[in-house]
This record gives C-alpha cells, sequence and structure tokens, in this order.
C-alpha cells in the first residue's frame, strides 16, 4: 500500500513538473517565439506557405480579361506594378503565374488561352525588372476553376492569378537556412528610418 502511494505522488509530481514546463512555453510572446523556431530547425513550419500568406495579404494577386484577350488594360497594368515591387523585395523566391478563362468556348481553345494570359503576365513582370528564371507560367487550368459558376461570359472567371512557388535554389541568402528572416525582413527594413537605408544603401550592410 505504501509503495502504491508513494508510486503515485511520484507519478504526480512528474506531470506537475511537465505541466509547468509546457505551459511556460506555450503562454506569452516568448514562448511561442521559441516554439516557432523550434518548429522552423524541425521543417515543422513551411516558409513558403507563410510567403504565401503574406503575398495575398499585401498584394493584389489577380487579375481579369476581357473576352477572347490576352490584352493587359490599365488597372491590370497597376496590379502587376505593385506585384513586380513586392517581388523585387524577395529575391530569393520564386512565382508562378495561372491563366484561366470564362466557360465560353471549347475545353481546348480555353487551356490554350489561359496559358497565353498566364504567359503575357510574365512577360510583363519581366519588363518590370523581374528575373524570367524566377517567373513559371503554368499550364493554364482554362475554364475548369471558375470563381463565378455560369456558362456565360463572365470577367472574374477571365484571370490570371500570382502566386509564391516556392524558394530559389542555391540562392546565397539561403545557404545557411535563413528563409525566417527573408519572410520578415520587410518588417525589420520598415522599422528603420530611410535616411539610415539611403547612407548604408541597404539593410543588410547596415547590420554587418
Amino acid at each position: 500500500m505504501i509503495r502504491q502511494i508513494t508510486a503515485l505522488g511520484l507519478i504526480l509530481a512528474l506531470a506537475a513538473c511537465e505541466n509547468e514546463a509546457g505551459r511556460a512555453l506555450d503562454s506569452g510572446q516568448f514562448g511561442n517565439a521559441t516554439l516557432n523556431n523550434t518548429q522552423v530547425h524541425s521543417g515543422d513550419r513551411n516558409y513558403t506557405i507563410q510567403l504565401a500568406q503574406k503575398f495575398a495579404a499585401e498584394v493584389p494577386t489577380t487579375i481579369t480579361f476581357a473576352f477572347d484577350s490576352t490584352v493587359l488594360d490599365a488597372n491590370a497594368r497597376a496590379v502587376l506594378d505593385q506585384q513586380a515591387d513586392w517581388i523585387r523585395q524577395f529575391p530569393e523566391v520564386r512565382f508562378r503565374v495561372y491563366g484561366h478563362t470564362d466557360a465560353v468556348g471549347s475545353s481546348g481553345y480555353n487551356k490554350r488561352l489561359g496559358l497565353r494570359r498566364a504567359r503575357t503576365v510574365v512577360s510583363y513582370l519581366t519588363q518590370r525588372g523581374i528575373s524570367r528564371s524566377r517567373l513559371e507560367a503554368v499550364v493554364s487550368f482554362g475554364e475548369t476553376r471558375p470563381l463565378i459558376q455560369t456558362p456565360n461570359r463572365e470577367r472574374r472567371n477571365r484571370r490570371t492569378v500570382t502566386e509564391v512557388n516556392g524558394f530559389v535554389k542555391n540562392h546565397p541568402s539561403l545557404l545557411d537556412g535563413k528563409y525566417a528572416q527573408v519572410v520578415y525582413r520587410e518588417y525589420i527594413e520598415s522599422a528603420v528610418p530611410k535616411s539610415e537605408l539611403s547612407k548604408s544603401g541597404s539593410f543588410a550592410t547596415s547590420t554587418q
């Protein structure tokens, strides 16, 4: 009986210590940051997803087209200019452009039309200073993924969508695994006075 009580007391004591340690790690900003850092090093965090979410939250990812057209109108060019500005801040990141159409026309024609639209976007982004090696115009979805379910003409379905695709392999700044630094670099730079940035040339040089 005494042995059973002693064993029970030991189990309860260990459980209390474990709960206390877990609570210290999981609660508060420091604990969460530590947990996040651990997950990053263990591969549980996907920084590609984080960057994709950041891109979608800060920049319009979609442009639309006139019927049976690949021409970029003024609104489309304005959105692509915003995309190009964002993309230039992350030279370590690759992007894909997906083409879509509405349901009017044959599936084969719409598949080709969607791809032409995606290639038009890629071409425009390269003209805005983005390396072609970082951009991919994928085989289009054609009419298969409409935003609006209709067999008729629908501009919102005639679109391209730009998305983060991953990191550039063997990029110098990623050789030591600094994915977190890439993700949060913009936030860090935004806190540095522009006068300081202009003196140093970049945030990276000012911190070395």
